[in-house]
């Protein structure tokens, strides 16, 4: 598995840990944990245009700039962002893995783009489940749904 493949997929196991923590009452989340969700949605939420309606650069400034509110949150509330790909998220899984899951998406958006004057443009397929983590229907774009508490 390549290193973006192995980012993704612990990526999408980290956030669904944080998840099912919740969901299942193993982490109840802080007055304090609840702001800044909704900070953070409020934050990096944006409807994805076709992927053929913006240049390369502006698409991954787009991903970006969740790596930079996850700083941010993270450092707002205490929590250190933890390094998913390959490692199995903590059990119970709370605020930091949630935070990391979404962080290790955005700083590839980072890696993308400050390779984009040497390397050229990521390949789209890659791109685009990134895109899919962080926008639309059952994303983080929609984090706050997921919370019943």
């Amino acid at each position: 598995m390549d290193g973006f493949e192995q980012r993704m997929d612990s990526a999408w196991e980290w956030w669904g840990a944080a998840i099912e923590g919740s969901q299942e009452g193993r982490w109840i989340r802080t007055d304090d944990e609840r702001r800044i969700i909704d900070d953070i949605a409020a934050a990096a939420v944006g409807c994805p245009p076709s992927p053929d309606e913006l240049p390369w650069r502006a698409r991954l400034a787009r991903i970006v700039r969740w790596a930079a509110v996850l700083r941010l949150a993270a450092g707002a509330g205490g929590w250190e962002l933890a390094p998913v790909a390959g490692a199995a998220p903590p059990r119970p899984a709370g605020m930091a893995a949630l935070l990391s899951a979404v962080y290790a998406v955005g700083e590839q958006g980072e890696i993308w783009l400050r390779g984009l004057p040497a390397d050229g443009p990521p390949p789209v397929a890659e791109v685009l489940k990134a895109e899919a983590f962080l926008f639309g229907p059952g994303s983080v774009e929609d984090l706050r749904q997921f919370f019943y508490d």
